[in-house]
């Protein structure tokens, strides 16, 4: 019986092909028989514009829209890597792009998808950057400047990131339980789905008295990672590359 499909933090870059070709793989067979697909977020390592027409967002471009219109629906989170993919990008892959959260009824269940990165309340200096970057009008000067320039800019976010979660705690990159009680009370639901962690995972817990579980998507570095769901529940698969 064909489920729905969930993804996340793939982190798409030309320097990792086998990535590329793992997920190019998947969209050309184990997607074509889901219900549906879900990217929550940080499919690439950066997105500097819809306009960077380099081979590798060509091909994967290329890749959506052949699953698309294979007849797999294909829907889609900004992650805190790619927050500037536009609606010209979902116009040529054919996805459909969510806000964050977004509610589904999955199989029955109200189902909250999150990228995840909202729920980490303890990192308070990454939570002011993403404000800062998620800003219509902080976005729309930075798409203004040509793309050599938004390549070296993301490049040296990049190089600070990983200066900055070097330096910092496990437990504050990692998601504030009282954060998720609030997202899934606030949202009504006792199933949450999210990625950014990258810490695969099936966690129960209580929402109001009820039952609840939150999984965690793993990232695509040494392996892929897919939750998959139906109406007999939600699994965790690991993908070799």
């Amino acid at each position: 019986m064909p489920g729905t499909l969930f993804i996340s933090d793939l982190h798409l870059d030309p320097e990792r092909p086998d990535v590329t070709k793992l997920f190019l793989g998947f969209l050309a067979t184990r997607a074509r028989d889901a219900d549906a697909v879900y990217v929550l977020g940080d499919l690439f390592e950066a997105w500097i514009g819809d306009d960077d027409a380099s081979p590798l967002n060509l091909e994967v471009i290329q890749g959506i829209r052949a699953c698309v219109d294979a007849g797999t629906p294909v829907f889609l989170l900004h992650g805190n890597r790619d927050f500037l993919l536009g609606e010209r990008f979902a116009g040529q892959s054919g996805c459909t792009l969510l806000q964050d959260p977004a509610c589904i009824d999955l199989y029955g269940t109200p189902t909250l998808l999150m990228h995840g990165d909202l729920l980490c309340t303890d990192d308070t200096e990454y939570l002011a950057f993403r404000e800062m970057v998620r800003d219509s009008d902080w976005q729309a000067g930075l798409l203004e400047k040509p793309l050599a320039v938004r390549r070296e800019m993301a490049a040296e976010m990049r190089r600070q990131s990983r200066e900055k979660t070097a330096g910092k705690p496990e437990s504050i990159m990692d998601v504030n339980p009282g954060a998720v009680r609030d997202a899934m009370t606030q949202h009504g639901v006792v199933q949450l789905i999210h990625g950014h962690t990258h810490r695969p995972a099936v966690h129960t817990l209580d929402i109001a008295g009820q039952a609840a579980r939150r999984y965690v998507l793993g990232d695509w570095y040494d392996q892929g990672s897919l939750l998959e769901c139906d109406r007999s529940g939600c699994r965790l698969h690991a993908l070799p590359l």
